[in-house]
Protein backbone atom coordinates (compact mmCIF):
# COMPACT_ATOMS: atom_id res chain seq x y z
CA UNK A 1 0.00 0.00 0.00
CA UNK A 2 1.56 3.27 -1.13
CA UNK A 3 -1.07 5.63 0.30
CA UNK A 4 -3.55 5.60 3.14
CA UNK A 5 -6.04 2.76 2.64
CA UNK A 6 -9.76 3.44 2.58
CA UNK A 7 -11.73 1.43 5.12
CA UNK A 8 -15.13 -0.08 4.51
CA UNK A 9 -17.57 -1.80 6.83
CA UNK A 10 -19.75 -4.81 7.48
CA UNK A 11 -23.44 -3.92 7.46
CA UNK A 12 -26.92 -5.26 7.05
CA UNK A 13 -29.14 -3.68 4.44
CA UNK A 14 -30.77 -1.59 7.15
CA UNK A 15 -27.32 -0.31 8.16
CA UNK A 16 -26.55 0.54 4.54
CA UNK A 17 -29.63 2.75 4.47
CA UNK A 18 -28.38 4.53 7.60
CA UNK A 19 -24.77 4.94 6.46
CA UNK A 20 -25.28 5.18 2.70
CA UNK A 21 -23.77 8.67 2.40
CA UNK A 22 -20.66 7.61 4.32
CA UNK A 23 -20.39 4.45 2.23
CA UNK A 24 -20.66 6.28 -1.08
CA UNK A 25 -18.45 9.26 -0.25
CA UNK A 26 -15.35 7.21 -1.10
CA UNK A 27 -14.82 3.84 -2.83
CA UNK A 28 -15.41 1.99 0.43
CA UNK A 29 -15.60 -1.79 0.43
CA UNK A 30 -18.79 -3.31 1.82
CA UNK A 31 -19.51 -6.68 3.41
CA UNK A 32 -23.23 -7.34 3.49
CA UNK A 33 -24.36 -9.43 6.45
CA UNK A 34 -28.00 -9.91 5.48
CA UNK A 35 -27.57 -13.35 3.90
CA UNK A 36 -26.21 -15.38 6.81
CA UNK A 37 -29.30 -17.09 8.15
CA UNK A 38 -30.44 -20.49 6.85
CA UNK A 39 -34.04 -19.28 6.82
CA UNK A 40 -33.11 -16.55 4.34
CA UNK A 41 -30.99 -18.77 2.10
CA UNK A 42 -33.67 -21.48 2.07
CA UNK A 43 -36.38 -18.96 1.30
CA UNK A 44 -37.05 -16.31 -1.32
CA UNK A 45 -34.08 -13.97 -0.97
CA UNK A 46 -34.73 -12.26 -4.32
CA UNK A 47 -36.44 -9.19 -2.74
CA UNK A 48 -33.44 -8.69 -0.43
CA UNK A 49 -31.09 -8.95 -3.39
CA UNK A 50 -33.13 -6.40 -5.32
CA UNK A 51 -33.07 -4.06 -2.33
CA UNK A 52 -29.28 -4.46 -2.15
CA UNK A 53 -28.82 -3.56 -5.82
CA UNK A 54 -30.97 -0.44 -5.44
CA UNK A 55 -29.23 0.73 -2.26
CA UNK A 56 -25.81 0.20 -3.81
CA UNK A 57 -26.48 2.13 -6.98
CA UNK A 58 -23.45 4.39 -7.21
CA UNK A 59 -21.32 2.31 -4.85
CA UNK A 60 -17.72 2.27 -6.12
CA UNK A 61 -16.08 -0.06 -3.61
CA UNK A 62 -15.80 -3.83 -3.71
CA UNK A 63 -18.78 -5.86 -2.57
CA UNK A 64 -18.76 -9.05 -0.52
CA UNK A 65 -20.99 -10.92 1.88
CA UNK A 66 -20.52 -12.84 5.09
CA UNK A 67 -21.35 -16.42 4.30
CA UNK A 68 -23.45 -18.73 6.49
CA UNK A 69 -21.76 -20.23 9.54
CA UNK A 70 -24.31 -20.78 12.33
CA UNK A 71 -24.46 -24.33 13.65
CA UNK A 72 -21.74 -25.98 11.60
CA UNK A 73 -18.04 -26.22 10.79
CA UNK A 74 -16.58 -26.69 7.32
CA UNK A 75 -14.53 -29.74 8.41
CA UNK A 76 -17.21 -32.00 9.87
CA UNK A 77 -16.38 -35.69 9.73
CA UNK A 78 -20.09 -36.47 9.25
CA UNK A 79 -20.81 -36.69 5.49
CA UNK A 80 -24.45 -35.72 5.97
CA UNK A 81 -23.45 -32.52 7.73
CA UNK A 82 -20.85 -31.80 5.05
CA UNK A 83 -23.63 -32.08 2.46
CA UNK A 84 -25.77 -29.53 4.29
CA UNK A 85 -22.83 -27.13 4.67
CA UNK A 86 -22.01 -27.47 0.98
CA UNK A 87 -25.62 -26.73 0.08
CA UNK A 88 -25.70 -23.67 2.31
CA UNK A 89 -22.48 -22.27 0.82
CA UNK A 90 -23.75 -22.84 -2.71
CA UNK A 91 -26.96 -21.00 -1.82
CA UNK A 92 -24.89 -18.05 -0.58
CA UNK A 93 -22.79 -18.10 -3.73
CA UNK A 94 -26.01 -17.84 -5.76
CA UNK A 95 -26.74 -14.65 -3.82
CA UNK A 96 -23.24 -13.37 -4.60
CA UNK A 97 -23.69 -14.01 -8.31
CA UNK A 98 -27.04 -12.22 -8.22
CA UNK A 99 -25.82 -9.03 -6.51
CA UNK A 100 -22.31 -8.91 -7.96
CA UNK A 101 -20.39 -9.78 -4.81
CA UNK A 102 -16.82 -10.94 -5.38
CA UNK A 103 -15.90 -12.14 -1.90
CA UNK A 104 -17.51 -14.31 0.79
CA UNK A 105 -16.32 -14.81 4.36
CA UNK A 106 -16.36 -18.34 5.76
CA UNK A 107 -15.19 -19.56 9.16
CA UNK A 108 -12.04 -21.48 10.02
CA UNK A 109 -12.47 -25.08 11.22
CA UNK A 110 -9.62 -24.78 13.73
CA UNK A 111 -10.28 -24.39 17.45
CA UNK A 112 -8.14 -23.71 20.49
CA UNK A 113 -8.64 -27.40 21.34
CA UNK A 114 -7.21 -28.29 17.94
CA UNK A 115 -3.94 -26.53 18.66
CA UNK A 116 -2.73 -29.04 21.25
CA UNK A 117 -4.36 -32.08 19.68
CA UNK A 118 -3.55 -31.92 15.97
CA UNK A 119 -0.36 -33.86 16.61
CA UNK A 120 -1.78 -35.89 19.48
CA UNK A 121 -4.04 -37.84 17.12
CA UNK A 122 -2.23 -39.39 14.18
CA UNK A 123 -3.40 -37.99 10.87
CA UNK A 124 -5.59 -35.29 12.41
CA UNK A 125 -3.99 -32.44 10.47
CA UNK A 126 -4.54 -34.25 7.20
CA UNK A 127 -8.11 -35.25 8.10
CA UNK A 128 -9.19 -31.66 8.77
CA UNK A 129 -7.81 -30.58 5.42
CA UNK A 130 -9.44 -33.53 3.64
CA UNK A 131 -12.85 -32.95 5.28
CA UNK A 132 -12.66 -29.27 4.40
CA UNK A 133 -11.87 -30.11 0.78
CA UNK A 134 -14.82 -32.49 0.64
CA UNK A 135 -17.11 -29.79 2.06
CA UNK A 136 -15.87 -26.98 -0.16
CA UNK A 137 -15.22 -28.81 -3.43
CA UNK A 138 -18.40 -27.71 -5.20
CA UNK A 139 -18.31 -24.25 -3.62
CA UNK A 140 -14.74 -23.66 -4.80
CA UNK A 141 -15.66 -24.63 -8.35
CA UNK A 142 -18.70 -22.35 -8.26
CA UNK A 143 -16.63 -19.50 -6.82
CA UNK A 144 -14.03 -19.93 -9.56
CA UNK A 145 -16.78 -19.82 -12.19
CA UNK A 146 -18.23 -16.52 -10.91
CA UNK A 147 -14.90 -14.86 -10.10
CA UNK A 148 -15.37 -14.87 -6.33
CA UNK A 149 -12.93 -15.53 -3.51
CA UNK A 150 -13.93 -17.26 -0.28
CA UNK A 151 -11.80 -15.95 2.58
CA UNK A 152 -11.28 -18.13 5.65
CA UNK A 153 -11.63 -16.11 8.86
CA UNK A 154 -9.86 -17.02 12.09
CA UNK A 155 -12.27 -17.86 14.90
CA UNK A 156 -10.40 -19.63 17.70
CA UNK A 157 -7.18 -20.10 15.72
CA UNK A 158 -4.16 -19.97 18.01
CA UNK A 159 -1.65 -20.77 15.27
CA UNK A 160 -1.72 -17.91 12.72
CA UNK A 161 -0.09 -20.08 10.03
CA UNK A 162 -2.29 -23.17 9.92
CA UNK A 163 -5.29 -21.50 8.29
CA UNK A 164 -2.99 -20.05 5.64
CA UNK A 165 -1.79 -23.57 4.88
CA UNK A 166 -5.39 -24.73 4.57
CA UNK A 167 -6.11 -21.97 2.03
CA UNK A 168 -2.93 -22.80 0.12
CA UNK A 169 -3.93 -26.46 -0.08
CA UNK A 170 -6.71 -25.57 -2.54
CA UNK A 171 -4.27 -24.02 -5.00
CA UNK A 172 -7.13 -21.84 -6.22
CA UNK A 173 -7.70 -18.09 -6.57
CA UNK A 174 -11.13 -18.80 -5.08
CA UNK A 175 -9.73 -19.50 -1.58
CA UNK A 176 -7.76 -16.98 0.47
CA UNK A 177 -7.42 -15.74 4.05
CA UNK A 178 -9.28 -13.35 6.31
CA UNK A 179 -8.26 -12.04 9.73
CA UNK A 180 -10.60 -10.83 12.44
CA UNK A 181 -8.55 -8.54 14.68
CA UNK A 182 -10.77 -9.10 17.73
CA UNK A 183 -10.62 -12.88 17.37
CA UNK A 184 -6.84 -12.74 17.05
CA UNK A 185 -6.59 -10.42 20.06
CA UNK A 186 -8.80 -12.77 22.07
CA UNK A 187 -6.54 -15.68 21.14
CA UNK A 188 -3.52 -13.61 22.15
CA UNK A 189 -4.95 -12.60 25.52
CA UNK A 190 -6.74 -15.80 26.43
CA UNK A 191 -4.78 -18.64 24.84
CA UNK A 192 -1.30 -17.18 24.47
CA UNK A 193 -1.40 -16.75 20.71
CA UNK A 194 0.80 -14.12 19.05
CA UNK A 195 -0.37 -10.48 18.78
CA UNK A 196 -2.66 -9.39 15.95
CA UNK A 197 0.10 -8.07 13.70
CA UNK A 198 1.71 -11.53 13.72
CA UNK A 199 -1.45 -12.90 12.12
CA UNK A 200 -1.04 -10.34 9.35
CA UNK A 201 2.61 -11.26 8.82
CA UNK A 202 1.72 -14.97 8.78
CA UNK A 203 -1.00 -14.46 6.18
CA UNK A 204 1.16 -12.33 3.91
CA UNK A 205 -0.29 -11.79 0.47
CA UNK A 206 -2.80 -14.59 1.01
CA UNK A 207 -4.66 -12.00 3.11
CA UNK A 208 -7.53 -10.52 1.13
CA UNK A 209 -9.91 -9.43 3.89
CA UNK A 210 -9.73 -8.19 7.47
CA UNK A 211 -12.43 -7.54 10.06
CA UNK A 212 -11.46 -4.47 12.07
CA UNK A 213 -12.89 -4.54 15.57
CA UNK A 214 -11.42 -3.51 18.90
CA UNK A 215 -11.34 -5.70 22.00
CA UNK A 216 -9.66 -6.25 25.34
CA UNK A 217 -8.23 -9.73 24.74
CA UNK A 218 -10.86 -11.34 26.97
CA UNK A 219 -13.89 -11.74 24.71
CA UNK A 220 -15.15 -11.12 21.18
CA UNK A 221 -16.13 -7.53 21.95
CA UNK A 222 -16.64 -5.96 18.51
CA UNK A 223 -16.06 -2.56 20.08
CA UNK A 224 -15.58 0.60 18.07
CA UNK A 225 -11.95 1.16 17.11
CA UNK A 226 -10.11 2.95 19.89
CA UNK A 227 -12.27 1.51 22.67
CA UNK A 228 -10.06 -1.55 23.27
CA UNK A 229 -6.33 -2.10 23.45
CA UNK A 230 -5.36 -3.54 20.06
CA UNK A 231 -2.10 -2.01 18.81
CA UNK A 232 -3.42 -0.50 15.59
CA UNK A 233 -0.15 1.07 14.51
CA UNK A 234 1.48 -2.37 14.52
CA UNK A 235 -1.44 -3.90 12.61
CA UNK A 236 -1.38 -1.25 9.90
CA UNK A 237 2.41 -1.33 9.67
CA UNK A 238 2.09 -5.04 8.88
CA UNK A 239 -0.70 -4.36 6.37
CA UNK A 240 1.44 -1.72 4.64
CA UNK A 241 3.92 -4.43 3.62
CA UNK A 242 1.32 -6.34 1.61
CA UNK A 243 0.56 -6.16 -2.10
CA UNK A 244 -2.71 -8.09 -1.87
CA UNK A 245 -4.83 -5.00 -1.09
CA UNK A 246 -7.08 -6.72 1.49
CA UNK A 247 -10.53 -5.33 2.11
CA UNK A 248 -10.47 -3.44 5.41
CA UNK A 249 -13.91 -4.00 6.92
CA UNK A 250 -15.00 -2.35 10.16
CA UNK A 251 -17.14 -4.95 11.95
CA UNK A 252 -18.51 -3.61 15.22
CA UNK A 253 -21.65 -4.20 17.27
CA UNK A 254 -22.71 -0.56 17.50
CA UNK A 255 -23.15 0.31 13.83
CA UNK A 256 -23.78 3.95 14.72
CA UNK A 257 -20.06 4.17 15.51
CA UNK A 258 -18.82 3.03 12.10
CA UNK A 259 -17.92 6.58 10.94
CA UNK A 260 -16.27 7.26 14.31
CA UNK A 261 -14.16 4.10 13.94
CA UNK A 262 -12.99 5.26 10.54
CA UNK A 263 -12.30 8.73 11.94
CA UNK A 264 -10.23 7.18 14.73
CA UNK A 265 -7.96 5.49 12.19
CA UNK A 266 -7.74 8.78 10.31
CA UNK A 267 -6.69 10.56 13.51
CA UNK A 268 -3.82 8.06 13.84
CA UNK A 269 -2.79 8.66 10.25
CA UNK A 270 -3.49 5.03 9.35
CA UNK A 271 -6.50 5.07 7.02
CA UNK A 272 -9.39 7.14 5.75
Amino acid sequence: MTSLPIVGAAMTLDDVETHRNWLLEKPRDLELQSFVEAEILNGDWAPLAERARKLLDGHQGRLGIHGPFWGFIIASQDPDIRAVVSKRLLQALDVCANIGATQMVIHSPYTSWSYNNLDNNKGERERIIEYTHQTLKEAVKRAEDIGLTMVIENIEDKDPHIRVGLADSFNSPAVAVSIDTGHAHYAHGYTGAPPVDYYVHAAGNRLQHIHLQDADGYADRHWSLGEGNIHWRAVFAALAKLDSNPRLIIEIKDKSKIPASAAYLTSLGLAE
